[in-house]
């Protein structure tokens, strides 16, 4: 049995909200320069040079990429032979986004309750996605995703009538009618399958993939590929504004339904795919 203190975790998280929200994961940034060199179209260029320019400086300066810090979620893989001391893991996890966005001057943006607004002050609470797995190892993973993409997001339960052309046409639609308000390029996390909830979580859990990452079952990374085609071949384009470059990545999660049932969820991340995560 492992031992790992709480203000361990407490610190870790701290951490990774600050790094997340200055510095991109390698393969986002690498997209992103990416689209700029194969963009085409000069204002859309602009734009992708611009957002490029914007992750340097945050990077040098310990700047947040966008003025929205986000809402946070912790994912964090828990060893079954873990003892977590000295305090209770949420309250480990809250203190680490309390404590990392105001040490990081982030922007505190959760209010208590969805109708009355009253501001929390520090950014929690965060969502913890907790999952226990075997041995000893601990892995955070900090994701703070912004209003304007997470606006964008949707979920259907189409009929398994609809089959793959419904998933096909729910995920091209969403994208395209969100515009430019999720600021893109955009990274499009799907999920196909499950249970209501479920399928809205590993929409979710999409995006944590390195980008560009294929799906590890040859069925569904053709189906990424070819749905990142018919996104870009839309000239939507960067910030909406008219374009090649409207997705950086199509990333597809499955799991197992019911035979009545055909969920699909569209989670929608900006062109700062912001995550950050450490092994403990």
């Amino acid at each position: 049995m492992r031992e790992l203190s709480a203000a361990r975790i407490t610190e870790a998280v701290a951490r990774l909200c600050i790094e997340a929200n200055t510095c991109l994961p390698a393969s986002a940034e690498a997209a992103l320069r990416a689209a700029r060199e194969a963009e085409s179209w000069p204002a859309a260029r602009g734009i992708l040079e611009d957002l490029c320019s914007n992750l340097d400086i945050a990077r040098a300066t310990r700047l947040p990429i966008c003025q929205d810090t986000g809402l946070v979620t912790v994912f964090l893989e828990l060893g079954q032979d873990v003892h977590i001391s000295g305090g209770g893991l949420d309250e480990a996890v809250q203190e680490g986004v309390r404590r990392g966005y105001a040490e990081g001057y982030l922007r505190k943006s959760v209010v208590r309750d969805p109708l009355r607004r009253v501001n929390t002050g520090d950014n929690t609470p965060a969502a913890l996605k907790l999952r226990i797995v075997p041995g000893e190892g601990v892995r955070i993973t900090v994701s703070p995703k912004g209003a304007g993409s997470e606006n964008m997001c949707r979920i259907k339960m189409l009929t398994p009538a609809e089959g793959e052309e419904g998933v096909r046409r729910f995920v091209v639609d969403t994208v395209l009618s969100a515009g430019g308000n999720p600021c893109p390029p955009t990274v499009v996390g799907v999920g196909i399958g499950g249970g209501f909830d479920t399928v809205a979580a590993i929409a979710r859990e999409a995006l944590l993939r390195p980008v560009g990452e294929p799906n590890a079952d040859g069925y569904y990374a053709a189906m990424e590929r070819e749905l990142l085609a018919e996104i870009n071949a839309s000239g939507l384009g960067p910030q909406g504004l008219g374009g090649r470059m409207t997705a950086l990545a199509v990333h597809i999660e499955v799991r197992p339904t019911h035979i009545a049932m055909l969920p699909a969820a569209v989670c929608i991340c900006c062109h700062a795919d912001r995550h950050a995560e450490v092994e403990l």
